[in-house]
């Protein structure tokens, strides 16, 4: 054994190499992402990984390789388990036999999501184990057991950290990294893969007759443990457990609930010790749902009776609150943080260079009263622009562009998606955009990656998740092949030919395409390209303010005067915009 200091997500990885993993599949998601980013680099274990086009077709390849006997991983965020939630569910049905762990991460507080849904429905729903670590060491030695859990009970498991853990920082005991390699062999079995209903009767029956077996397990390896101390208790689970035993005086007792599905019996022995129970957990009440279940005298408090918050992530202070309001005296509190004074803030904005920037610019100049449905990305900032309306998932700028467009509403719609969100489910909805007729037009932002999540390839990059140089595609084949007749590629950094195609497409009818292509600036940066930057001449600056509204960082002003910074990535856009000729390559290098 050995303890390095690792980022949660890199003690996971280090924990799938030590339980030999064989097959590795996720699409990026924060804050799963760097969980591949970690295997896919590594030297010390040979095995596949892949980045797949979206969270359903990296389940049911991870599926595939565990039907075959192989130890599978597959990751993804909470919102991703929305799109694999088809094969999900009836995963729970066929079964495995090689090990197989479904890596979902939560985003309490949606640091860097849509919503805060709980993995912990999906498992409930599905009738699935879930592993739900309370820290760092706790999500590697989880991960490390849960293929063998797998296996033993025929299951996929789901594993659940947040972001909390996935990206906290921490001592891991590690072992050593597995030597064993498995070789795969599918063997038919039509009874077991092949669902149709007189099957399914009968894999339902045998999925729920294995649930005693597997609750009773999951406190014989410790998962879900307690200790009896008063008449008070406190049962929490994930990471909020590691805030509870920091406010935790000694009189009173704990559980703590590392998986599910919970044992009801052992529950209701420790519940029934006490005449008042509080329940500490982030998101939805499913601990404190059980418990309640399981009470027959006790008091029980929770999210059900506003003691602990429904929404958000959990702080040390926040848990000693609840524990306050619950009448209980935590060992320590915690003061009210203040801001800084005279800190400006500083909210996420697009870099400077993006290419993203000059294509919303021209959008609003040609699409003055357009309205813009946009999607999952680095883009999404456009909101700051005013050229995002809507979002709501991935894919869904052109389907609700077409549901907009079709209901009648008469002002033009715009609508944007970048190259990886369009592989991942935008296709089928610009195929149904043109098939329904839809007048709309569909800007793809190309900036070859898949940025916002750390710049990992995808089918549009060229090379797989190993380095692999990958057959290439087209993005205006594929617009075309969905029955575009119209499809434009240029590029955002030539703000006359962008301004002027926009203009061309809102002359038409129909689906119109817009690619807009150039990489993104930071990956141009570290692959060595570099533009040469620009430079204000103060002389003829007329403080017209007209390059402050295109909203580049590297803008900046000494009263009405602009000046351009070391950000400056060398677009030119803002010298296509200045109305004096003030901004210019020259003096800057």
């Amino acid at each position: 054994m050995a303890v390095r200091y690792l980022l949660g997500n890199e003690g996971i990885a280090h924990a799938c190499l030590e339980a030999n993993i064989d097959f590795a599949s996720g699409y990026p998601g924060t804050p799963s992402s760097e969980v591949i980013d970690v295997l896919r680099v590594q030297k010390e274990r040979p095995f596949t990984v892949e980045w797949s086009t979206n969270e359903k077709v990296a389940f049911e390849n991870a599926l595939a390789a565990a039907w075959c006997g192989l130890r599978a991983l597959c990751t993804m965020k909470h919102v991703g388990l929305n799109v694999a939630a088809d094969p999900l569910m009836t995963s729970a049905y066929t079964g495995v036999t090689g090990g197989f762990v479904l890596l979902s991460a939560d985003d309490p507080f949606a640091h860097s999501s849509q919503n805060e849904q709980d993995t912990r429905r999906y498992a409930h729903f599905a009738r699935l184990p879930c592993l739900d670590p309370a820290s760092v060491q706790e999500a590697h030695d989880m991960i490390r057991d849960a293929f063998a859990l797998s296996e033993e009970f025929g299951l996929p498991v789901i594993f659940r950290p947040t972001t909390r853990i996935c990206h906290s920082k921490g001592d891991v005991s590690i072992g050593e990294v597995g030597t064993e390699h498995r070789t795969a062999a599918f063997h038919r079995d039509p009874k077991q893969y092949v669902v149709i209903p007189a099957h399914t009767r009968v894999l339902h029956q045998r999925l729920n007759e294995k649930q005693p077996a597997l609750k009773k397990r999951l406190v014989e390896l410790g998962y879900n443990r307690h200790t009896v101390r008063g008449a008070t208790a406190v049962v929490t689970s994930g990471v909020a457990a590691a805030y509870v035993q920091e406010v935790l005086g000694g009189d009173v007792s704990l559980a703590v609930i590392g998986a599910y599905p919970i044992d009801e019996e052992w529950l209701r022995r420790f519940v029934d010790r006490h005449e008042k129970v509080l329940v500490v957990e982030e998101l939805a009440p499913v601990v404190e749902e059980a418990v309640r279940q399981v009470a027959t005298k006790t008091e029980v408090l929770g999210k059900m009776t506003g003691t602990v918050p429904y929404e958000g992530e959990f702080t040390p202070a926040t848990v000693a609150d609840a524990v306050k309001k619950a009448g209980i005296t935590p060992t320590t509190t915690f003061p009210e943080a203040s801001p800084v004074p005279g800190v400006p803030p500083r909210p996420p904005i697009l870099c400077a260079g993006c290419m993203h920037r000059p294509t919303f610019y021209a959008m609003r100049k040609v699409f003055r009263d357009g309205i813009f449905p946009s999607d999952i990305g680095c883009y999404t900032l456009g909101l700051q622009l005013g050229a995002v309306d809507t979002t709501i998932c991935m894919g869904a700028s052109i389907t609700v562009g077409s549901g907009i467009a079709r209901a009648g509403e008469e002002h033009p719609v715009v609508c944007t998606i970048g190259d990886s969100t369009f592989l991942h489910t935008g296709i089928p909805g610009l195929l149904n955009a043109v098939y329904n007729g839809a007048d709309m037009v569909v800007v793809i932002l190309d900036n070859r990656i898949t940025a916002m999540t750390g710049h990992q390839p995808n089918p549009n990059t060229g090379v797989t998740a190993m380095g692999v140089e990958s057959t290439p595609i087209s993005l205006e084949a594929i617009c075309r092949s969905c029955g575009v007749s119209w499809v434009e590629t240029i590029d955002p950094y030539d703000l006359p030919v962008l301004l002027d195609t926009f203009r061309r497409a809102k002359e038409r009818k129909g689906v119109r395409v817009v690619i807009s292509k150039q990489p993104c600036v930071i990956t141009a940066r570290r692959s060595g390209i570099r533009r040469k930057a620009y430079a204000v001449d103060p002389e003829a600056c007329r403080g017209c303010g007209a390059c402050r509204s295109f909203g580049c960082p590297a803008i900046a002003f000494s009263g009405k005067i602009a000046t351009i910074t070391e950000l400056c990535a060398g677009c030119g856009v803002c010298a296509d915009i200045c109305p004096s000729g003030a901004i210019g390559a020259e003096g800057r290098q």
